[in-house]
């Protein structure tokens, strides 16, 4: 079993429209709504791909109740620990050229609601081979939690695959999980270069045991301490990026929980970022552009070119 946490859940609102005419009147052409957060889109893909999920974090209110009775429609495995505070939407305005999300900022959590979800996570260690802790801390919670969730995953022999940003990704370095996943803007915010590679190499000697960067629709760069690889897809591909590094963050997850070959990995984790630019909501992918992929991704490895870096700050 593959365990996701996503401590700020949410129900995920798309409007698709040919094009937004700014400061005007837009009629929608669709609209969808689904259970959503970074977590919840990898638990969806991992279950499209016939593995067993169990889905945790926080939910609350009205859109909390909804968020769970999608979770159920779906058949993924809820086991969201319930707040006080309402859950938050996020809004995506899809037009045929170009996507704009809009995010809220999500509940408020208490310290004993904290020290709940808490408790219910270590009751759910036991079963997992890989934890993965995805996407950004609702209010009230310390900028360390990521670290306190790495650590007791640690403490349970889980690996685990982190997923953030900003202060939540850098407290949680020094834990040692097994992965992370920054995007470019976010590993550059992290570590203060621009260079991918310096950058994935900086959080490596911050305490993360590999580190993905990904490059958008140039693919994924990774440092491990196997070796160092880029992996492109075979070029652009139109569609909706959202969701697009959740399915790569649900490859590289798998990956992890079966020991597959770094290379192989990435493959996996490119096509099927790729495939889910061509499905039209998060969470979902296009299973034989997927199959299509895999044979077109290209991998090289990077040969080394300095030492490490010193740590991030």
């Amino acid at each position: 079993m593959i365990l996701t946490v996503t401590l700020n859940t949410a129900l995920d609102v798309t409007y698709r429209l040919p094009e937004v005419r700014r400061h005007g009147s837009n009629r929608v052409r669709e609209v969808t709504r689904q259970a959503g957060g970074k977590g919840v889109n990898v638990a969806r893909v991992l279950a499209a791909l016939g593995q067993d999920a169990v889905v945790t974090g926080l939910a609350g209110g009205a859109t909390g109740r909804a968020v769970r009775a999608d979770l159920a429609a779906a058949g993924l495995h809820d086991e969201l620990v319930e707040v006080a505070g309402e859950t938050r939407c996020t809004v995506a305005v899809a037009e045929d050229t170009d996507t704009t999300v809009y995010l809220e900022p999500g509940p408020v959590v208490s310290p004993a609601e904290w020290r709940h979800f808490l408790a219910h996570y270590e009751r759910l260690l036991p079963g997992a081979a890989v934890a993965v802790l995805s996407g950004s801390l609702p209010r009230g919670l310390p900028d360390d939690a990521y670290r306190l969730l790495v650590e007791r995953a640690g403490a349970h022999g889980v690996p685990a695959l982190l997923d953030a940003d900003g202060p939540a990704l850098l407290h949680g370095l020094p834990a040692g999980p097994a992965v992370v996943k920054p995007n470019t803007d976010e590993l550059a915010a992290a570590t203060g270069v621009q260079d991918p590679l310096e950058g994935a190499e900086l959080l490596r000697a911050a305490g993360a045991g590999a580190v993905v960067a990904s490059l958008g629709p140039d693919g994924l760069l990774a440092c491990t301490a196997d070796g160092r690889w880029r992996a492109r897809p075979p070029g652009p591909l139109p569609g909706n990026p959202t969701g697009a590094g959740d399915s790569a963050v649900a490859a590289l997850a798998l990956g992890l929980a079966t020991g597959t070959a770094w290379p192989d990995r990435l493959r996996q984790a490119v096509a099927l970022s790729a495939a889910t630019v061509l499905a039209p909501r998060a969470g979902r992918f296009d299973a034989g552009a997927y199959d299509r992929l895999l044979t077109l991704v290209r991998v090289g490895e990077i040969e080394p070119a300095h030492p490490q870096g010193e740590p991030c700050p």
